[in-house]
């Protein structure tokens, strides 16, 4: 009997589902079982408990609502196409899905040890709840809680409750599992639990410039949303990078406003730099190498004024987003 469904949505058979499948099939059970959606079937990969049901050309959340009509299981395990799971994560739903009130698990999605320097910088960013908001998406920290929000890296549903959405009924990407989550909290009466110890390992953008890119696109699409479902989007911690944005703007105007004026930036400029050392510390309290949180720092100020602007962009000036088809463009 099949009780789970793994489910990865890609754009064509990569070097990353080559890592990540193998590193599946290491649960020793038999209850489970990997369904990938490529645009078109690779004939040329084969592997056990393993099958690909060709897509087309759509993206990532159309890809996920196939396993409506696809997957075996009860249970439908969302995973990224360059993210693998700990060994025991079967094992640790099993315990988590034995409350019939929860109908999603999510847990964190940690940087691999085995990334590059750049990688492990632009997973740093995210470690601190002042550079990345939400620090127990990339690490294990904390106790099991209920959430109203979790990502799709990982983030495991019954499927009873999948259906009664009808999936991922959004055209968007990223942002799509916000959305989602959103559904399932109104239509089902059900909770999503975050568990510390429900791990998988989630490679990171390598690069300045495409950490920015990425980052940009969850501005964008976080300010559009704070506009159109308020419900999950309209919180002053999204708006925050947006406000610092403004105040650099107008701080390089500085010189022709009053001394008092100065001075007021410049507490707010001192004020930053606490804020920066403190993630600084809350970052190495997880990663040790010193060069990676000294990298990490002005990676933490460009990732705010960014992530800032392009929220403005979406909440101000958006009328509609445009869907990305594919996770892989944010990866060139």
């Amino acid at each position: 009997m099949i009780k789970y469904s793994f489910i990865i949505p890609v754009k064509e058979i990569n070097n990353y589902i080559k890592e990540s499948i193998p590193k599946i099939l290491e649960i020793e059970r038999n209850d489970y079982e990997i369904i990938i959606y490529p645009d078109e079937i690779d004939n040329n990969f084969n592997s056990q408990k393993t099958k690909q049901i060709a897509s087309g050309n759509c993206g990532p959340a159309e890809k996920r609502s196939l396993a409506i009509n696809d997957a075996n299981g009860e249970i439908l395990v969302f995973i990224d196409d360059d993210a693998y799971p700990e060994k025991n994560l079967l094992d640790l739903l099993d315990k988590d899905f034995e409350d019939k009130n929860i109908v999603a698990v999510g847990g964190p999605a940690i940087t691999p040890r085995n990334d590059d320097f750049w990688q492990k910088v632009s997973g740093a960013v995210f470690l601190s709840s002042i550079s990345g908001g939400n620090p127990e998406r990339y690490i294990s920290t904390g106790k099991k809680k209920f959430v109203n929000d979790w990502p799709s890296v990982n983030l495991s549903v019954r499927k009873n409750a999948f259906i009664t959405v009808n999936g991922f009924n959004s055209k968007y990407w990223p942002g799509e599992d916000t959305l989602f989550c959103l559904d399932l909290l109104k239509k089902t009466n059900g909770k999503i639990l975050y568990d510390p110890d429900l791990i998988v390992y989630h490679h990171r953008r390598s690069g300045f410039k495409r950490h920015l890119k990425q980052i940009g696109q969850y501005g964008l699409h976080r300010g559009f949303f704070a506009k159109k479902y308020p419900e999950t989007s309209f919180k002053l911690k999204y708006f925050i990078p947006s406000i610092f944005f403004v105040f650099v703007v107008s701080s390089i105007f500085s010189i022709f406003f009053s001394n008092l004026l100065l001075i007021l930036y410049g507490i707010g400029y001192i004020l930053y730099i606490v804020a920066l050392i403190k993630a600084f510390l809350d970052i190495y309290k997880y990663e040790t190498n010193i060069l990676i949180c000294i990298n990490a720092a002005y990676y933490i100020f460009f990732t705010h004024l960014i992530y800032g602007f392009n929220f403005i962009k979406g909440f101000l000036f958006t009328n509609e987003l445009k869907s990305k088809l594919r996770s892989t463009e944010l990866k060139n």
